[in-house]
C-alpha cells in the first residue's frame, strides 16, 4: 500500500499564492484589458441623473357659491390617487411631446465611441409638415453625416428598412419618404468648418407618449400626504427638466380649465334667470301703481297695521314656503328643457333653510356624469361606445331627478296651498280689513317674493364671479425639477475599480482553474506533494546547449546542484558494495541521458573512478551526446564472446570517467538483456570501478529497465517539470511502493532557476 496520501481534495492555497505571484504577467494582462473595457463602456454610456420634481395636490373645499351640499358638484374633494392617473395620461405626455418637440431625439456622436443625447440645441434640425408627426405609427431613424465641406448624406430607416436617402447634398436639404418630406437644416449648435455625425429618432405624437410614460415615475411620495412625486433619469439633465416641468404645467392647465368651466356655466345659468326675474318685477311694480291709482289707496300700513298683526307670522311662512317653491320649480324647469339636455344643473340654487331630501346627492351625481361627458367629448370620435354608455347613463340619472324634483315640488306646493288655506281663514275673520287691502297685499307678496329671489341671484353672480377671477391651480408646486448632484449608478471611478478587481479575480480564477485541470506538475513542491519517494535534488534550465556541463574546474551553479545530488546520492548508496546507480524515467525527454552523463563527471570529480554504461539499447543517446560514433559497445560485448571487455570501455574527457556505449540496436533486447554475461559483466565491473551509472530505458515505455533491476542496486529516478504527468508520478509510486527498482529517489529535472536555492541563470539541463 502506497504511503501517499492524496490532497486532491484540498486546496493548496499556499501553491494558489506563489503561482500566482509567479505568473503576474496573466494578472496584468486581466486587469489591462478589463480596464480598457471600462474605457469603453464609460465612452459608449453617457452617466445617466436622476431628475426629480415634487407636486402638492391641493384639496378642494368649497366653490366659494355657499350655497351648501349642492356646491359638491362643483368643487369635490380631490382625490390624490387618481389625481396620479391625471398626471401620468397618455393624453397629457402627448400635450407634452407636442409642446417640447421632444418627439424627435437627437444623439450626436463626439469623438472615439462617444454619442451623446442633446436637447434642445441641435447640430441638425429636423422639420416636417405638422400632419406627419399626428399619423406617423412607427419611428424613423435618421443616420445623418455631415463633412467639413457642409456635404450632407443621410438615410433614413425604418425597422432596418431604408425608406430614404440623400447624398452629397447642401442645407437645407430634404428627404423623401413614404411618410411624407423631412428637411435637414444646420441647427444653433452646428460647428463651424467641422463636420457632423448624428442619429436623430423621429416618432409621432402617441409613441413619443408611450416613451415619457415608460421613463417617467409618478407616485404618491407617502400615504399620509397628498403630495405627487415624479422621477425621471436621462444622460440629459435639461431634457429631464423640461419634461417633467411641462407634465406639471399641463396638468395645472387642464385643472383650471375644468374650474373655470364650471364657473361659468352657473354664471350663464344665473343671467338668463335674472333676466327673467327684471321682466317679472317690472310687470309687478306697474300692477301695484295701477292698483294703487284704481283703488285710490296711498298708505294703507297705517291704516291697517293692527289688522294684520296677527296673520303677520303666517304670512311669512306662506312667502318662505312659496319662495322655496318657486326656487324648486326653476330647477324643475331648467332639467325639463330639452335644450339642457346634457348641461348642468346650477348648484347655486337651493331651498333658504332647509334641504331637499335626497334632492342634493342626485343633482351631485347628475352633475358629475355631465363633467365626465364633457373631458370625453374632447377626445372621442363620434359613435363611441364609451360616449353612448355615459348618454345613457345621464338620461337615467335625468328621469330620477326629475321624479325627484317633482316630488319636492308637489310637497311644497301642498304645504303652499295649506298656508294659503290658514291665511284665506285668518283674513275672513278678520272682516273690517277691505277688500283691496287683501288684493294689495296679495300683489305686494308677489313682488317681494321676485325681489328676494332677484337679489339672491345678484349675491351669487358676484360670488362665482370672483370665485372665477381667483381660480387657483389644483396642483401647487412644492420642487421644480432638479437634478440629483451623483449620477445614478456606478461612477467613472467606481467602474475603473471594479474593472480592476474584475481583472484580478478573473485572473485568479484563470490561474486555480488552469491548475485544477493541468495534467503536470511545474515546481518541486507541488512534485513533493504527489510522491513519498526521497527527493535528491534538481536541475534547473540551461541555454549552454552542452550535454556535458559537470567539468573539472567548473563552478558553475548546474555543477553545484549535482554535487548536492551527488551528496545525496552517497547516502542512498550505503556500503562501498553498493555501486551500480541505474538512472531511469517513466518516458523519453525527461533528461535521463543528461542527469546520467553529468552525475558520473561529478562523481568522478571526487577522484573516483566511474563507468557510464549505456543500457537503453532500444533508442541510444550517449554516442550522440559524447560524440562516440564509431566505438564499439555493450550488446555486441554481450553477443558476441569474441569482443574483449577493454575494447568497448572509452576514455573521456573527465579524468577517471570510462564511457561503454550501448552499441547497435539488437532484434532482441529484451532477451539480451537477461544473458547471463551480463550479470558477470557487472560482476567485473564491479571489481573494476568504484561508481557504475547505468543510463537505462524508460521504464515507462518498455519493461528492459525492470529486468536490469537485478544488476543495480540504487535506482535513480528521472522527471521534468511541465513535462512529466501527474499519472506518471502515480506510476512511479506504484514502482516504489511495490518495490520492483531497488532504492527509487527522484531527480527533478528542468526547474526554474529562482527555484533552485537561489542559483543563477547558468544552472540548466537539456531535453534529452
Amino acid at each position: 500500500m502506497s504511503q501517499y496520501k492524496d490532497n486532491s481534495e484540498f486546496i493548496d492555497f499556499s501553491g494558489i499564492i506563489k503561482e500566482c505571484v509567479a505568473k503576474w504577467y496573466i494578472f496584468a494582462i486581466a486587469v489591462v484589458g478589463c480596464v480598457a473595457l471600462a474605457f469603453l463602456y464609460t465612452r459608449v454610456h453617457a452617466p445617466e441623473y436622476q431628475v426629480k420634481a415634487n407636486l402638492l395636490i391641493t384639496q378642494d373645499q368649497d366653490d366659494g357659491s355657499g350655497m351648501g351640499a349642492l356646491s359638491a358638484v362643483f368643487g369635490s374633494s380631490a382625490q390624490v390617487d387618481d389625481e396620479v392617473f391625471a398626471v401620468s395620461s397618455h393624453s397629457l405626455f402627448k400635450k407634452v411631446a407636442k409642446e417640447l418637440g421632444v418627439n424627435q431625439l437627437h444623439v450626436e456622436k463626439r469623438g472615439f465611441l462617444k454619442k451623446e443625447f442633446v436637447y434642445p440645441d441641435y447640430a441638425v434640425n429636423l422639420t416636417c409638415d405638422p400632419a406627419i408627426p399626428d399619423t406617423l405609427r412607427a419611428a424613423l431613424l435618421f443616420k445623418v453625416k455631415v463633412n467639413g465641406k457642409g456635404k450632407v448624406n443621410a438615410t433614413v430607416k425604418m425597422k432596418r428598412k431604408t425608406v430614404g436617402e440623400i447624398k452629397n447634398a447642401t442645407f437645407p436639404a430634404t428627404v423623401s419618404t413614404p411618410y411624407g418630406d423631412f428637411t435637414l437644416e444646420k441647427g444653433s449648435a452646428f460647428p463651424a468648418d467641422e463636420g457632423v455625425s448624428t442619429e436623430i429618432v423621429y416618432m409621432g405624437y402617441d409613441a413619443a407618449a408611450e416613451g415619457i410614460a415608460q421613463y417617467v415615475e409618478v407616485d404618491i411620495a407617502s400615504r399620509k400626504s397628498n403630495v405627487i412625486q415624479m422621477e425621471l433619469e436621462s444622460s440629459n439633465i435639461d431634457y429631464a427638466k423640461a419634461v417633467l416641468d411641462a407634465i406639471i404645467e399641463q396638468y395645472n392647465l387642464r385643472g383650471l380649465k375644468e374650474k373655470n368651466l364650471r364657473s361659468q356655466k352657473t354664471i350663464d345659468f344665473i343671467d338668463s334667470r335674472l333676466a327673467l326675474l327684471s321682466d317679472d318685477l317690472v310687470t309687478s311694480e306697474n300692477t301695484i301703481e295701477t292698483y294703487k291709482k284704481e283703488n285710490g289707496i296711498v298708505d294703507l300700513r297705517a291704516d291697517a297695521e293692527y289688522q294684520f298683526t296677527k296673520k303677520g307670522a303666517l304670512e311669512q311662512a306662506l312667502v318662505t314656503s312659496e319662495t322655496e317653491m318657486q326656487i324648486v320649480k326653476l330647477i324643475k324647469d331648467f332639467v325639463s328643457d330639452p335644450k339642457n339636455k346634457n348641461e348642468l344643473v346650477p348648484a347655486s340654487l337651493t331651498v333658504p333653510g332647509q334641504q331637499s331630501a335626497g334632492g342634493d346627492n342626485f343633482i351631485g351625481a347628475y352633475n358629475e356624469l355631465i363633467l365626465e361627458r364633457l373631458d370625453l367629448v374632447q377626445n372621442a370620435h363620434a359613435g363611441n361606445a364609451a360616449l353612448a354608455t355615459i348618454d345613457r347613463k345621464i338620461d337615467a340619472m335625468r328621469k330620477n331627478l326629475l321624479s325627484t324634483v317633482d316630488k319636492t315640488y308637489e310637497s311644497a306646493r301642498v304645504k303652499v296651498l295649506e298656508l294659503r288655506q290658514q291665511v284665506a281663514a285668518a283674513q275672513s275673520a278678520l272682516g273690517n280689513i277691505p277688500t283691496q287691502e287683501r288684493r294689495f297685499r296679495d300683489i305686494t307678496r308677489q313682488q317681494s317674493i321676485k325681489e328676494q329671489l332677484y337679489v339672491y341671484l345678484l349675491k351669487q353672480r358676484e360670488q362665482t364671479s370672483m370665485l372665477l377671477a381667483n381660480n387657483q391651480m389644483k396642483g401647487q408646486i412644492i420642487d421644480e425639477a432638479y437634478a440629483v448632484t451623483e449620477p445614478v449608478g456606478m461612477s467613472k471611478k467606481m467602474i475603473f475599480l471594479l474593472a480592476v478587481v474584475l481583472g484580478v479575480m478573473l485572473a485568479a480564477v484563470y490561474i486555480y482553474i488552469s491548475r485544477m485541470l493541468r495534467t503536470k506538475f511545474d515546481t518541486r513542491e507541488e512534485l513533493e506533494k504527489l510522491t513519498s519517494m526521497p527527493l535528491l535534488g534538481e536541475v534547473s534550465h540551461s541555454n549552454s546547449g552542452e550535454s556535458l556541463v559537470v567539468k573539472p574546474g567548473g563552478s558553475t551553479s548546474v555543477a553545484e546542484l549535482f554535487r548536492l545530488i551527488r551528496t545525496n546520492l552517497q547516502f542512498m548508496l550505503g556500503g562501498q558494495t553498493h555501486k551500480v546507480i541505474m538512472v531511469t524515467s517513466t518516458t523519453s525527454g525527461e533528461g535521463k541521458s543528461f542527469i546520467s552523463i553529468n552525475l558520473a563527471s561529478s562523481l568522478a570529480l571526487l577522484g573516483k573512478k566511474v563507468l557510464l554504461m549505456g543500457l537503453d539499447i532500444r533508442k541510444p543517446k550517449l554516442q550522440e551526446y559524447l560524440g562516440l560514433y564509431n566505438a564499439k559497445g555493450f550488446t555486441e560485448y554481450i553477443a558476441d564472446d569474441s569482443v574483449k571487455l577493454d575494447s568497448i570501455i572509452q576514455h573521456n574527457a573527465v579524468q577517471g570517467l570510462d564511457v561503454v556505449v550501448s552499441g547497435p540496436v539488437p532484434p532482441n533486447p529484451s532477451e539480451l538483456l537477461t544473458e547471463t554475461r551480463v550479470d558477470e559483466l557487472f560482476d567485473k565491473l564491479r571489481q573494476m570501478y568504484d561508481y557504475i551509472v547505468v543510463d537505462s530505458a524508460p521504464v515507462g515505455m518498455v519493461s528492459d529497465t525492470l529486468t536490469l533491476e537485478r544488476i543495480s542496486d540504487v535506482t535513480v529516478y528521472v522527471c521534468r517539470v511541465n513535462y512529466t504527468t501527474k499519472q506518471q508520478i502515480k506510476f512511479a509510486n506504484s514502482l516504489h511502493d511495490e518495490g520492483r527498482l531497488k532504492k527509487m529517489s527522484l531527480v527533478v529535472n528542468g526547474t526554474s532557476p529562482k527555484q533552485s536555492y537561489g542559483y543563477g541563470d547558468e544552472a540548466g539541463s537539456k531535453k534529452k
